[in-house]
């Protein structure tokens, strides 16, 4: 059963779909999707289990969440063999990145449920004494997207209950296990019934209901810069609150006084995590001249080594893609990039043997592409690296900032001011300098420009989930204000 509502999990009353397993092209189950009538009913159950939940001491809500860690914890390896599984990413990466990181997740938000702060109470204004109140939004209509389930479940999900709101979240249809059993221990750990649902569906059908639901308040999704458009044209009907994490492109620049060996280790290691399936993979590497061949020598040397195989084998390094419709999407980018010119260092192509059933492709270098090809300006969001060189400090920021996106990049140098330029100067949300990828709870994810706006994890996230208002409260009593005379005065 695919759909978990109300407390519980049911048959969806949709359409009927095969999942396949994407690193054996095998029928992995049948799922039925979820009806209009499913959203309903889901939404509904969140909208009953509001009132209680969102009335609870923010310590209560705390130690439920506390629970729902502790719960996660203990399903680690059904956690990680399910995310494999289900997106054929390699076992390795679901085990020591996808459910820690999770269980971190939900440990953060336990003690975030207790620190909703607001201004402090004061006197900002004659006569009156201000302070903030920050409220639960509602139900939350949420959409996840297939690379991360596991854990962007859990960035859907935590900081909307830990505020006191509902949810009603949809997984991929590609990938709904490990959000089901998200909800499962959510449900283990004494969350009340209706405060978690999952309905699992397509975008066109079960998606655009769930955004366009008039008792959904407000919606969260991350996916795609064009769903996102969509999601947001959606939403704009009836003024709901929307919150969009959305396409990356990330530079990764290199300056001439950087450690290339330390540089071609974290351009491989950013590039194909989770199969480059990752809005904050590098993507795009520029690397000032005098290092140029040096730094692509070491990543083409690096990338042959890559283990790339059975995602159920600790010693795999990279898994299969997502599917075969979006391994050949992949392998088209790299194609057409040959085509106009761009010369292929490592990888560029699919395994065979063994691996031949299922949608893998090799870690892929790039050079001698324009800058305004696709594969530099679009997200191939595979395995992919490019990468291309430049002579002066401005034009390698201006490079990075050539894009429509601005979620994620990085910077090497050994220089203090370099460093602080590059922070400065590259438009994104966040920007590591010496490192690429590394995320931790306590601290903000979400984009510039094309890649969204809000924030994912952190405190920032309960800007996305509450509501701010603003009590003043008379003090002196008197019948008539001073401000008053500006509209009317008194008259003997």
């Amino acid at each position: 059963m695919h759909q978990f509502i109300d407390g519980g999990f049911r048959e969806g009353r949709g359409d009927e779909a095969k999942r396949i397993n994407p690193a054996t092209g095998e029928t992995a189950e049948t799922i039925r999707y979820a009806s209009i009538e499913d959203v309903d009913q889901a939404v509904a159950a969140a909208a009953r289990a509001f009132s209680g939940w969102s009335r609870l001491a923010p310590a209560e809500r705390s130690q439920a969440i506390h629970k729902l860690a502790a719960e996660l914890e203990l399903r680690a390896g059904e956690l990680a063999a399910v995310e494999s599984a289900q997106t054929g990413k390699a076992i390795r990466l679901a085990k020591e990145f996808d459910v820690p990181g999770t269980v971190d997740n939900a440990s953060f938000f336990a003690g975030a449920a207790r620190q909703l702060q607001g201004l402090a109470a004061g006197e900002y204004g004659a006569g009156g004494t201000s302070m903030i109140r920050r409220e639960p939004i509602g139900v939350v209509g949420s959409i996840a997207p297939w690379n991360y389930p596991l854990q962007m479940a859990a960035w859907k999900i935590l900081p909307a209950i830990a505020a006191g709101n509902t949810i009603v979240l949809k997984p991929s249809e590609l990938t709904p296990g490990t959000s089901l059993l998200f909800a499962e221990a959510a449900k283990a750990a004494g969350i009340p019934d209706g405060v978690i649902n999952i309905v699992t569906g397509p975008g066109r059908g079960a998606g655009e209901h769930l955004v366009t639901h008039p008792d959904v308040a407000m919606t969260s999704f991350t996916g795609s810069t064009a769903v996102g458009r969509r999601i947001m044209e959606l939403a704009s009907r009836s003024a709901k609150r929307v919150h969009l994490e959305l396409g990356g492109k990330a530079p990764f620049v290199v300056f001439d006084d950087a450690d290339v060996d330390a540089a071609a280790h974290g351009a491989v290691a950013g590039a194909i995590i989770n199969g480059g399936q990752d809005c904050t993979a590098a993507t795009r590497a520029y690397i000032q001249r005098p290092l140029f061949d040096a730094f692509t020598a070491r990543v083409t040397e690096l990338m042959d080594q890559v283990v790339v195989g059975d995602p159920t084998d600790d010693d795999t390094d990279l898994g299969s893609l997502i599917s075969h419709a979006h391994r050949d999407k992949v392998a088209g980018f790299v194609e057409r990039a040959r085509g106009y010119g761009a010369r292929v260092l490592a990888g560029g192509a699919a395994p065979g043997g063994e691996l031949a059933a299922g949608a893998y492709y090799r870690p892929t270098l790039v050079v001698d592409a324009a800058q305004d090809s696709e594969i530099v300006q679009d997200e191939v969001f595979g395995p992919v690296l490019t990468a291309l060189p430049f002579d002066t400090d401005d034009e390698g920021l201006a490079l990075a900032n050539d894009t429509p996106y601005g979620l994620a990049a990085s910077a090497w140098t050994r220089d203090l001011e370099r460093s602080l330029r590059a922070s400065a100067e590259i438009q994104a949300g966040c920007v590591w300098i010496n490192d690429h990828i590394p995320i931790v709870s306590e601290l903000p994810h979400g984009g510039y420009k094309a890649s969204g706006f809000g924030k994912d994890m952190s405190a920032y996230s309960f800007e996305e989930y509450t509501n701010i208002k603003h009590v003043m409260l008379g003090r002196d009593g008197s019948t008539h204000k001073a401000w008053q005379d500006t509209v009317f005065r008194l008259r003997p």
